[in-house]
């Protein structure tokens, strides 16, 4: 029987570093499972190329998000290659069209407030070792594709007349760490960078969008903006989440599709974090779904290839609002026993001493009068 591989199973596969050359040349892929592939630059080649029963070995694909139309002379192109041609590639066709899609988000970043002076920064993945970054000192709201910067994955800047922005060093890390991130997004949206200064994770199991687009957001400590403690206190969260609040400064997301998914990323967890304020402001009895409508979302989420820390807990885990704030729980509190009638307390039962001490109160107060 041939042996069926889901996206959970590639998953698993990577994890284990075992790799996708372990799988059979004659099982089934999942269309999920495929995606995966491709979203880590892997592919099986065709069946009619390797002997019946030999393992398929993978293939890695050039990580290049929006150049699949680059000729031959670009798409190997890395931080070692001659710097004329580095330079023919930071300013051919398909990476102007990069340029243009970084200043667009960072438009939308600027006119919702989403940042401030020349705040935030934004990076897209253009190659094995290459990405292209937002430059320093300059607003988000009015950069032009000729300001943007190209930069190797250790911070060195290869092209771009502008200087690349300081805390790309963040970015990078995120890319080494996560090879699925291919654009990375740092802004500082007002209510969710209220939290991150509050130290206060957003709770879960409310709203259904952003359990499946985004999940559980965690929030790593504060270190010095642009230096390396940062970027790897930010990376190590990365595995298992794709938005992230950093204590005391703002939040940074990565997307496996495009920088305008990470920017949508952002929009999300900002509109959330703003509606949780809001409806905390009502009361402290904020309803919730319930675990198993959270596994539900967690089950639409992991055909998408999206990952989630919550992927393999018992419904029993999940949910758990309870350092959030008092009174915010995720699932309805067991109500308590029915007193019997026998134990009720009626007006024979009160306690002597306390009706002795509410009766010479009530004395001293009707003498002063």
């Amino acid at each position: 029987m041939k042996q069926v591989f889901s996206a959970n199973d590639i998953m698993n596969l990577l994890k284990s570093g075992k790799g996708v050359g372990s799988i059979p040349a004659d099982a089934i892929l999942t269309p999920s499972a495929r995606d995966v592939l491709r979203q880590h630059h892997l592919e099986i080649p065709r069946r009619s190329d390797i002997p019946k029963g030999a393992p398929t070995p993978a293939k890695e694909i050039a990580p290049i998000q929006g150049l699949d139309n680059l000729g031959k002379d670009f798409i190997h192109v890395t931080k070692d290659s001659a710097p004329e041609l580095i330079q023919q590639f930071f300013n051919c066709p398909q990476m102007h069209e990069l340029k243009e899609q970084i200043c667009d988000v960072g438009r939308r970043l600027w006119s919702r407030a989403y940042v401030d002076g020349n705040g935030g920064n934004i990076a897209i993945r253009v190659g094995n070792d290459l990405a292209l970054c937002t430059p320093t000192l300059v607003s988000k709201g009015f950069m032009k594709p000729e300001d943007l910067c190209l930069v190797d994955l250790d911070g060195n800047q290869i092209a771009g007349k502008k200087r690349r922005t300081s805390e790309i060093l963040m970015h990078l890390q995120i890319m080494k760490k996560q090879p699925r991130a291919k654009a990375t997004v740092h802004c500082h949206p007002p209510h969710a960078t209220a939290f991150a200064v509050a130290g206060v994770e957003p709770p879960t199991c409310m709203i259904p969008e952003i359990e499946v687009f985004v999940g559980k957001v965690p929030l790593a400590p504060y270190r010095t903006p642009g230096t390396p403690e940062m970027g790897k206190l930010v990376s190590d969260l990365v595995e298992e989440h794709n938005t992230i609040l950093m204590a005391n400064h703002g939040v940074v997301s990565w997307s496996h599709l495009n920088v305008e998914d990470g920017y949508f990323k952002m929009e999300i967890v900002e509109a959330y974090c703003r509606t949780v304020w809001v409806a905390s402001q009502l009361g402290p009895n904020m309803k919730t779904f319930s675990p198993s409508h959270l596994k539900d979302l967690l089950n639409i989420k992991q055909t998408l290839g999206i990952p989630d820390s919550r992927h393999n807990l018992k419904e029993c885990e999940l949910c758990d609002n309870r350092d959030w704030m008092p009174g915010v729980i995720c699932a309805v509190p067991p109500q308590p026993a029915p007193v019997a009638k026998s134990d009720a307390i009626g007006t024979n039962d009160r306690d002597p001493e306390l009706e002795k001490l509410v009766k010479a109160i009530t004395d001293q107060l009707m003498a002063a009068r």
